[in-house]
Parts: structure tokens; C-alpha cells; sequence
């Protein structure tokens, strides 16, 4: 990244989960001031203790996920030219819970699809609109995406790479639909499909699906294959692929052996205790480039 404009501030928009807070380290580490949209709905309340830290460096404002004129306001007077998304906000969230601004609900009448990447692509181009530019999330963190091949102790046995190139299939052709991102298989069959819940809920889904299946579930090896890839035209600006620790323990408990993952365009967070949780528990984890991707 060029250090030009490095004096300027960041603005970092918060979802849940660990990501803002390793974007936000990279940052600092870069010596730029950064200045958090934290979001009522999703940002963990730590956020404000990480900013007691560094008064001089971190400023935080709580917003609601619907207060998109405040947001681009607060950016504005902070002198706030560049921002990252980083961290999830749920679906669900996004479509049910909000109370929109004036602004806001005059996009989502004008959407198209009332889907995640047209919310946000639009919200991307209000905020270029008034001279804030949405960067990649990845751009702080790119040592943090999967590289290809094998990263736990045992790779893939033959039943899990036939998973994963069935999976892969489904996933890529969902993913395009934006249903979700993940899939979970099972012998060659499509056990469950992630859509509004996200990657864990799913997978504990899947389990669920054949724990209640019973001895009708015999014809079907019991092992589970996870797949998760980006968007075929994925806009790397936002909702951008991530697993990590609670992935892994989130496929223990479904009874899951295999997790593939796109290498290059997949975040892992916490990748050592990821893997070394994975060794632990004899899930193989594999890195798989996508052509065409």
C-alpha cells in the first residue's frame, strides 16, 4: 500500500466479530488515525475499550444500521476520505431490523434486488458520491487470505475430494445467486445450503439435519465436507469470505471432517488456532484456487 495520505483519516465501518478489530491493528500499525462507525446492531461494546487505549489514534461513534446521513456527516467532519467495511452484519439484520433515514429508504426503494451486494454496492456509490471512497477490506490484511494447498496435518481422503468438487459446483452456483457463500456435503449429496443464517448456523444445520435423520441417513457416509468460496464476481469491498476458530468448532460439533475454503479470496482468522484446532479434531482443511475466479 502507498504510504500517501497516510496522515489522512480511516474510516472503518464495524460489523461483528473479529474483523474490525484486526483491520483496525493493521491500520494503527500503519500509523493512520482511525475513525469507527461502530453499529449499534453488530459492534461488540470492546470496541470502545480498544479506543481508550489509543485516544490520540481511535475514535468511536455509534450509529444504528440505518443512519446512513449521520454516517456519511460524522466521515465528513472527522475528514474521513477513505473507509473499509469489516465485519458482518447479518442479513437478516439488514432487511428486518433497520429503521432507515430519509437517504436510506430512498435507496432501498430504488433497489432492484433486495439483496446484500445491491444494498451495499449502493451505499458504496453514496459514499463516493460525497468523496469517501470504499476500499477493499481485504487491502489492510491480504497475509491474512488462505494460499493453496493443504494447511492441516492430513489433506483431503478420496470421499472428501469428490465432496469438494461436487461442493465447489454448488457453491460457486449459489454464491452467484447471493444465497450465501457456504455448503455443506455429505457422499455426494447437498445436506444444506447457507442463506440469511450464516456459515456456522449452517453447518449446525447440517448436523441437525442428520442427527434427526436417523438410521434413514444409513445410505449416506456419515461424514460432512464443508465448501465456502466467494461470489463469482465478488466485490472484495465487502462481505468478503471468513472462517476461523469457530468454524472449526462449529464443524466438531455437526460432525464434520473437511473444510474447503477459495485460496486467495478467503480470510482465516487466527489462522494457527484454527489449525491447530483442525490437527486436533482430524479436520482436514484444504485451499482451493477457482478458475475463473
Amino acid at each position: 500500500m502507498s504510504d500517501a495520505g497516510v496522515d489522512r483519516a480511516l474510516g472503518l465501518i464495524a460489523g461483528n466479530g473479529q474483523f474490525p478489530f484486526l483491520l483496525l491493528d493493521a491500520a494503527r500499525a500503519l500509523g493512520l488515525r482511525v475513525v469507527v462507525a461502530a453499529i449499534k446492531e453488530e459492534t461488540s461494546p470492546e470496541m470502545n475499550e480498544r479506543a481508550a487505549r489509543e485516544p490520540e489514534g481511535v475514535s468511536v461513534h455509534w450509529l444504528s444500521l440505518g443512519e446512513l446521513s449521520r454516517l456519511i456527516e460524522m466521515f465528513k467532519r472527522e475528514g474521513v476520505t477513505r473507509a473499509v467495511m469489516a465485519g458482518q452484519v447479518k442479513h437478516k439484520q439488514i432487511f428486518s431490523s433497520i429503521r432507515p433515514d430519509w437517504r436510506l429508504a430512498k435507496l432501498l426503494l430504488n433497489l432492484r434486488t433486495r439483496n446484500t451486494d445491491m444494498l451495499l454496492g449502493a451505499i458504496a456509490k453514496v459514499l463516493e458520491d460525497e468523496g469517501i471512497t470504499l476500499m477493499s477490506s481485504t487491502a489492510f490484511l491480504e497475509p491474512m487470505l488462505a494460499p493453496v494447498g493443504v494447511l492441516t496435518d492430513r489433506g483431503p481422503d478420496e470421499t472428501e475430494r469428490g465432496d469438494i468438487e461436487y461442493g465447489l459446483k454448488v457453491a460457486r452456483g449459489i454464491a452467484g445467486f447471493d444465497l450465501g457463500q457456504t455448503v455443506v456435503i455429505a457422499a455426494g449429496a447437498c445436506v444444506a445450503v447457507e442463506a440469511m443464517e450464516g456459515t456456522d448456523a449452517t453447518i449446525a444445520r447440517a448436523g441437525e439435519i442428520f442427527r434427526t435423520l436417523g438410521e434413514e441417513a444409513s445410505t449416506l457416509e456419515r461424514r460432512l465436507t464443508v465448501v465456502k468460496v466467494a461470489k463469482p464476481n465478488q466485490d472484495m469491498r465487502f462481505d468478503v469470505p471468513v472462517v476461523g476458530v469457530p468454524t472449526i468448532d462449529a464443524m466438531r460439533a455437526a460432525g464434520a471432517t473437511c473444510l474447503c475454503v477459495e485460496a486467495g479470496r478467503t480470510l482465516l482468522f487466527d489462522r494457527a488456532a484454527m489449525i491447530a484446532a483442525a490437527n486436533a479434531d482430524g479436520i482436514a482443511i484444504l485451499g482451493e484456487a477457482i478458475r475463473g475466479a
